[in-house]
């Protein structure tokens, strides 16, 4: 069996949101709004939510699906999110590293940029990913795709707490 190499990849999305860049930053910063946009949804059951919201501090998601999307792991399956906070600016920059894991496999390991600008009264977010994904189990499209998701889940939790 030949391993397939390290796929590396950089993705940036940029959104705009109809809200102070107080209002989004505190949507990553407190635990019940991000879990509701980032690990609640239709076709998931949350087995494990918990974050320290701190420089150094670590965020912890585990989740299994229930099967039903196209190009989702099958029904039953384990996903685990292991995120460290690098930098964290209040109302301008969030900065993390994290893993994802499928079963017992590794399947990428990324830095990300969470930066906030204000626009008039809205929010630009600017969204920056560098990957690398491991034996073809992710890919780059897939997880900017899932990013481009969550950061829409943001936007009506947004919409929700206005």
């Amino acid at each position: 069996m030949t391993e397939q190499p390290v796929v590396h990849n950089t993705f940036t999305i940029e959104r705009k949101y109809t809200a102070s860049p107080s209002r989004v930053f505190a949507a990553f910063a407190n635990q019940s709004a991000k879990r509701r946009w980032f690990a609640d949804g239709k076709g998931t059951e949350v087995l494990e939510f918990m974050m320290d919201f701190r420089v150094g501090g670590r965020e912890y998601t585990r989740f299994r699906f229930q099967g039903g999307s196209e190009g989702a792991p099958p029904k039953g399956t384990e996903i685990r999110n292991d995120t460290t906070y690098q930098d964290i600016v209040p109302d301008r920059r969030i900065v993390f590293a994290y893993t994802m894991t499928i079963g017992d496999k590794r399947i990428s390991a990324s830095l990300a940029t969470v930066e906030l600008r204000q626009s008039g009264k809205d929010t630009e977010l600017i969204f920056t990913e560098q990957g690398a994904f491991f034996e073809g189990a992710d890919s780059p499209q897939m997880r900017e795709g899932g990013w481009r998701d969550l950061l829409t889940k943001l936007d009506d939790e947004l919409r929700k707490s206005a």
